[in-house]
């Protein structure tokens, strides 16, 4: 993607900047007749979550997204689309391809693996920049225009394990959490939506109140910044529980189904395996299944002044193994306040370090505090109405964008984001809104003749 940019700018002879963690910057000259207009950059990043169903075959570094066109929206076969933030690259590469929309001078900047930790923004260079306005083409929301964000950081907890012979006379199974919605981890935190690992933690752990259950193995989400849509586990409890284990999965399944009843392609599947030597040791497992269903997922605050919008959330992300005899599990905080932000980082840490795991944490990223009254706002705002008769929204996210740490780097920077209507982010439910997109395109050049 990096080399497909650089190509574009020398390809049309404009200024292409490869900084050394990849951010691309291209500028373009104002047309003629428009060079006393304010210069802008124009942002947003090269990278997508990487998401798949369980029976999608695709290699996302060889294969492909095949989009397709589903009435008023374009969506991808099995996997995530890539509408965030694909959509802002390609308004950005129209632009500059252009030799009849009005703008005055633009700079381009395309950031990259904003979708891993905001690695790119993190590391682009102070004194780069040569405009004092940033339009940021990250938004999915059509008609609402983010004038802030929250920061975010991630707390890792590690549990290291040894093996043990299984038990005799044990009955050992696979179960799998699947079918829930999944989502953006600040988008979609508000929305209690299932979280896989969350409900399988829950179901082992009550069986293990009962009776010994001894694990095996155990998988659960991918990305730190995605709500978990699946996860699994195998497992080992006395044959002579497995009527009762059968008995208890259909109560909690029920129970499950009536907490949630908007995951509608949520299920259980419990399946048989063949009898394993080896398992997790009995107090690594407990421990673990403690802090997993002990450890919370959600809104934790809400902010007073904005309704609907969350202050403070924990998303449980993800549970891996690895081949060093180590449990992984990944959470990430967020709030738009620093102190709140690493209060809920530290509640985190505490919790596994009771359950007896090291625990580290990410640098995490700055938030973006909101100023309704600056100049870029009032332009955007004006030209939508203008354009649509329709007055549109101005909110600050609970997401994280890159917007925070441009403004920790260019103080004097006066920022909005935009962009079309783009759901399901970071699932393989993501669609983008074909008409919006249409709306999307027109504000920005009309945003780019007012300046």
């Amino acid at each position: 993607m990096i080399e497909y940019l650089v190509d574009f700018g020398r390809t049309h002879r404009l200024e292409t900047i490869v900084d050394d963690t990849g951010n691309v910057l291209i500028r373009k000259k104002a047309v003629p007749g428009m060079e006393k207009k304010a210069s802008v950059v124009l942002q947003s990043h090269i990278d997508m979550v990487t998401e798949k169903n369980s029976d999608t075959v695709h290699d996302f570094d060889k294969d492909p997204i095949v989009p397709y066109i589903d009435g008023e929206w374009v969506k991808a076969k099995g996997t995530t689309l890539g509408a965030d933030n694909g959509i802002g690259v390609a308004a950005q590469l129209a632009l500059l391809a252009s030799d009849d929309i009005p703008h005055g001078d633009i700079e381009c900047l395309f950031t990259v693996e904003e979708e891993t930790g905001l690695v790119g923004a993190k590391k682009f260079q102070r004194g780069v920049l040569q405009s004092n306005i940033l339009i940021n083409l990250d938004s999915g929301d059509g008609d609402h225009f983010c004038i802030g964000c929250a920061g975010g950081i991630d707390t890792v907890a590690t549990f290291r394990y040894e093996t043990q012979q299984a038990p005799e006379d044990y009955f050992f199974f696979r179960v799998k959490v699947q079918g829930l919605q999944g989502g953006h981890s600040g988008v979609d935190i508000n929305k209690e939506r299932g979280n896989a690992i969350k409900i399988l933690a829950r179901y082992l752990w009550t069986m293990n109140g009962r009776f010994p259950v001894y694990l095996q193995r155990i998988e659960g989400g991918n990305l730190h910044n995605a709500i978990p849509r699946e996860a699994s586990a195998v497992a080992a409890i006395p044959y002579c529980q497995k009527e009762e284990a059968s008995v208890l999965l259909n109560v909690f399944i029920h129970d499950i189904e009536s907490e949630i009843p908007w995951e509608k392609e949520f299920r259980i599947d419990l399946e048989s395996k063949d009898t394993s030597e080896k398992v997790i040791c009995k107090d690594t497992s407990d421990r673990l299944l403690n802090a997993l269903y002990a450890c919370p997922h959600g809104v934790i605050k809400n902010n007073l002044d904005i309704e609907g919008l969350p202050e403070i959330s924990t998303n449980l992300a993800s549970v891996k193994m690895r081949d060093n005899n180590t449990i992984i599990v990944a959470t990430s905080q967020r709030s738009p306040v620093e102190s709140e932000k690493h209060d809920i980082k530290n509640q985190i840490k505490a919790l596994f370090l009771l359950a007896g795991a090291t625990v580290a944490h990410g640098d995490g990223y700055p938030g973006w505090k909101p100023n309704i009254h600056s100049n870029i706002t009032k332009i955007v705002v004006d030209s939508y109405f203008r354009l649509f008769r329709e007055q549109p929204v101005l909110h600050a996210i609970h997401a994280g964008l890159e917007c925070g740490l441009f403004i920790e780097k260019y103080p004097d920077l006066d920022m909005i984001s935009i962009g079309p209507v783009i759901i399901e982010n970071h699932s393989p439910a993501e669609k983008v809104h074909i008409h919006s997109v249409e709306k999307f395109w027109g504000h920005l050049r009309d945003i780019l003749f007012e300046l």
